[in-house]
């Protein structure tokens, strides 16, 4: 894997975007490029640089009482918290502060709070963050369940998307697929690379990559 690999530099940011090309399967759709953000979320230098570079899409004009992380991003998430409320972010919660917190996912795929988190949601302004956006299957059902948990999305942010706009909000990232030369995600059925016999490599999602 690794002579393969590739660093990729996006803007004026000094943390690098660790891809590998190749035919890879997710969860919801097949790839060419397997993008590797496991120390982007892990490391906490990098992890910093992620998070400052987030906090600058929300500081002046949103409203943030919860982030929401998912795909393991709680260490980018509580150092977005960090920054936005060092630089004095508007909370509309009673202890001026941000919650930071993650859901859990049922045997069908479906997100939801317990009860003793709920209250963190409910009439909060929310911030989705996840650590790629693909599809946008997940962030979709991200949004859904905050909104039945009666939370209003004020957000949604990823260290790389390869969509500009979901569910009527603007996914703020530090990479796009424009990043990425030639970066291209397919439903399974209508694959290119399966059609001309090319094996899938491995499973791939944001926590990491098993060879098949």
């Amino acid at each position: 894997m690794e002579h393969r690999q590739i660093k990729l530099y996006s803007g004026n940011h000094t943390v690098p975007l660790k891809v590998l090309p190749g035919h890879f399967a997710t969860n919801h759709s097949h790839v060419n490029f397997y993008i590797d953000i496991t120390t982007l979320k892990a490391r906490v230098s990098e992890a910093e640089e992620i998070a400052r570079t987030l906090a600058g899409k929300y500081m002046m004009n949103t409203v943030v009482d919860t982030i929401v992380c998912l795909d393991g991003t709680q260490v980018i998430g509580t150092l977005l918290a960090q920054e936005l409320t060092r630089n004095g972010l508007v909370s509309m919660n009673a202890h001026n502060t941000i919650y930071v917190i993650t859901p859990e996912m049922d045997g069908n795929g479906q997100l939801l709070f317990r009860d003793n988190l709920q209250p963190m949601v409910r009439g909060k302004h929310v911030l989705i963050l996840m650590a790629s956006v693909t599809t946008g299957i997940t962030i979709r059902k991200s949004a859904e369940c905050i909104q039945y948990y009666g939370g209003q999305v004020a957000g949604m942010c990823a260290i790389f998307s390869a969509l500009t706009v979901a569910e009527g909000h603007e996914v703020h990232a530090v990479f796009h697929a424009k990043d990425v030369p030639e970066y291209q995600s397919y439903t399974p059925h209508e694959c290119p690379l399966c059609k001309s016999g090319i094996p899938i490599e491995a499973l791939v999602n944001s926590f990491g990559y098993s060879k098949l």
